[in-house]
């Protein structure tokens, strides 16, 4: 049979190969700088920009989709090639797909400190950069189906199924997800509110974990632990079971991540249903990785690369076991909120994801600079030193979950709150955030250690070069199948076909929970004292926003004897109708702040943002000081606003029309409050002085950032109180 002569592109792989390692150092080094602020609140004291709040979702943004997101491309590439043996459709796309995921990763690093955030996990960037990310996925899968098209191998193997449905998945969750109003350049509204807006994000950020963080890893599992092992996939049918079931249940589990909040029943236990199920199809997955590895012990042993692949399998595993485990009511009572969660995440993101990506890159580096891994000893120091990274951060991580879930939930016999004050919980755990910390560090050492062996491994490697190949072209065969051809077999020859039921698979579990509750009138129930926040509220809510609070802080207060003795009536499904986007929250490194509105004073909020250990003593919070002396920007106030209509907040024409004339106000009675603090008083009038005698613009204390956040603050979980009051006057009548 005659044979073909073409060129792998090798050159697209090696730049997503030091995108990875560049990134990555930047994410983890992101982490460990958050780590150390739990210790060292006051770290990067008065610098906004460089504030735990934007340096949060800049951390999540740089290990998803700057880490993990150039491995998988790296991945993709390398073995979408050989496994079709063709090289990629298109230079030009594939070129697009590189330049254009730096620039929105640049984007990112640039965006997210200066506060310009939806607040939404995961999907915090803003509607200019969504657009972006939607052309690059978009040219990313076009590549990829035009070289499945041109392929010279007839059958699709298992890896780049996987590929398919990460592909159409990840475009259907971000499009969906990533609805919203824009106000200006860097400012927009989610076109969901409240309970709705909670549904789709979760939708969207747990299947971000299993979409993008999940199935293109698995696909790289089913390619390089093969190749590392120089063994066959242990099973050809568990394959099968594990790619339908898996993508099929995964889209319906995202309602375990608002187990017992304001969302309907229905849709809480069908994530329950889903999650519990979705055990046997990852454990499914676990196995076959594993028993690819039957007799190849041996080569584990002494393999870096096979280390890592067998941690990375591993992680998944547990991971996997734990989500289910953590999707049941009882258990989920327990650890939502508390920094068992952040165990679980790191276990998969560390393991999972980072030790897959380490045995990658030593896998590859020495195949596309045609030379032998620099040092093994330096590869396995780095193995050993990064597990050792894992183990020290993720244990401290359970034992401050269990310590916060126990101490939240003591009672005396009184029937009081053992531990009233949550700074209690927090003190008792630092000794866990220095362990974490340390563990991170080590997590990181190993990556420096690898960094040093890949450029050394490179010096004394070749230039990264095309390379030639050959097959014979694909002959043209029968559409139907044929009489001894099994059904899935067909199927494989069939990318089209494939794509389609895939991409209906992952449609069907979407559409049932999402569609509901976006068409269903009494889907939230309407509380008529729940009213539009005022444009001073409007405005501090933004601040709120922007400066990260919803990173540390709830606003969910489930349906729990501690919870209501600690914060107050538990929250209803009709006091979020107003929030574009809502801001539940998923970690309580401070309290809740629902129903925070008159629970302190005007001057205490003030104090805490100047100096939170002044108010709080032993509190981790970091000062807000910028705050204090910026002055809001009124302009686009109104535009707002009339975004907020159109997306269905009742405010008049009259509201938007006094405006400014109603913050005016609001701020004025906020910096009247403030003087009753003598300290206040003098400082603010001898800053006022000040100003005057030289010659400096001073900014009124009604016109400055921290009014209007307090002014948010306080209106906090009062709609519901007005409505108690209303009802109790009645009953007296």
């Amino acid at each position: 049979m005659q044979t073909e002569q073409f060129y792998y592109d090798n050159k697209i792989v090696n730049k997503f190969v030091i995108a990875t390692l560049v990134w990555g150092v930047v994410g983890f080094s992101v982490g460990l700088l958050l780590a150390f602020m739990f210790l060292f609140p006051n770290l990067t004291d008065g610098i906004s920009w460089l504030s735990f709040g934007r340096l949060r979702p800049l951390h999540t943004n740089a290990v998803i989709f700057a880490f993990v997101g150039n491995a998988i491309f790296a991945g993709v590439y390398y073995s979408l090639q050989r496994l079709l043996k063709a090289r990629m459709w298109s230079n030009f796309l594939s070129n697009f797909n590189f330049w254009g995921w730096q620039a929105i990763i640049v984007a990112a690093a640039l965006t997210l400190p200066l506060g310009f955030t939806t607040s939404k996990e995961y999907a915090e960037l803003e509607w200019p950069i969504d657009i972006a990310i939607a052309l690059v996925w978009v040219a990313f899968g076009a590549n990829m189906i035009g070289t499945i098209l041109k392929r010279r191998q007839r059958h699709l193997y298992v890896a780049i199924w996987f590929y398919l449905a990460t592909f159409v998945t990840v475009a259907v969750l971000h499009i969906v997800n990533s609805m919203e109003l824009p106000v200006n350049f860097l400012k927009s509204y989610s076109a969901y509110a409240g309970v709705q807006d909670a549904l789709v994000q979760w939708w969207y950020g747990h299947n971000a974990v299993a979409f993008f963080l999940t199935t293109p890893f698995l696909g790289l599992m089913y390619y390089f632990v093969p190749k590392a092992a120089n063994r066959p996939v242990y099973s050809y049918r568990l394959s099968i079971v594990h790619f339908w079931s898996l993508i099929f249940i995964y889209i319906w589990a995202g309602p375990h991540h608002l187990l017992y909040s304001a969302l309907p029943d229905w849709a809480q236990n069908l994530g329950v249903v889903f999650s519990v199920m979705l055990i046997a199809p990852s454990w499914g997955g676990m196995i076959n990785g594993l028993l690819t590895l039957r007799g190849a012990w041996d080569k584990v042993r002494t393999d870096p690369v096979l280390k890592f692949m067998v941690v990375a399998i591993t992680g998944y595993g547990m991971a996997t076991f734990e989500g289910p485990m953590l999707s049941l009511k009882n258990v989920n009572a327990i650890a939502h909120f508390s920094d068992w969660i952040i165990a679980h995440v790191h276990v998969g993101a560390l393991a999972w994801n980072g030790f897959l990506t380490f045995g990658m890159v030593y896998w590859l580096v020495p195949k596309l600079f045609k030379t032998k891994l620099w040092s093994t000893k330096l590869a396995n120091a780095h193995f050993w030193i990064g597990t050792l990274g894992i183990i020290m951060y993720a244990l401290p991580m359970y034992v401050a979950g269990f310590v916060q879930a126990s101490m939240w939930k003591q009672f005396n016999p009184d029937g009081t709150l053992v531990y009233g004050n949550f700074l209690e919980t927090v003190s008792e755990i630092i000794p866990m955030y220095w362990m974490r910390a340390i563990g991170g560090s080590l997590y990181i050492l190993g990556a420096f250690v690898m960094l040093y062996n890949v450029i050394q491994t490179v010096r004394r490697g070749s230039k990264v070069t095309d390379e030639l190949a050959e097959a014979a072209p694909l002959q043209k065969v029968t559409k139907h199948r044929t009489a001894k051809e099994g059904y899935h077999t067909w199927l494989e020859r069939r990318p089209v076909k494939l794509t389609i039921y895939a991409t209906v698979a992952i449609l069907i579990g979407g559409m049932v929970q999402i569609i509901p509750s976006l068409m269903v009138d009494d889907y939230v129930p309407r509380i008529t004292s729940v009213k539009p926040y005022t444009p001073l509220e409007l405005e501090g809510r933004d601040i709120y926003i922007r400066e990260g609070c919803v990173s540390c802080h709830s606003q969910m207060i489930r349906p729990f004897r501690s919870e209501v003795e600690r914060y107050g009536p538990y929250s209803k499904s009709g006091e979020y109708v107003y929030d574009h986007p809502f801001l539940w929250g998923s970690k309580r490194t401070g309290p809740d702040l629902f129903r925070v509105g008159g629970k302190y004073s005007d001057n205490w909020h003030l104090n805490h943002f100047y100096d939170p250990q002044s108010t709080s003593s032993g509190s981790i919070m970091p000062s807000y000081k910028w705050l204090i002396n910026s002055e809001m920007d009124k302009s686009e106030t109104e535009a707002k606003m009339n975004a907020m209509v159109t997306l269905g907040v009742p405010y008049t024409e009259e509201d938007i029309a006094n405006a400014q004339q109603s913050m005016l106000e609001q701020g004025t009675r906020i910096e009247q409050n403030l003087y009753a603090d003598p300290d206040f008083e003098k400082t603010y009038e001898a800053d006022k002085q000040y100003a005057q005698e030289n010659g400096e613009d001073f900014v009124e204390m009604r016109n400055r950032e921290v009014v209007a956040l307090i002014a948010y603050l306080q209106r906090l979980g009062t709609d519901i109180k007005v409505e108690n009051a209303e009802t109790a006057s009645a009953k007296k009548e």
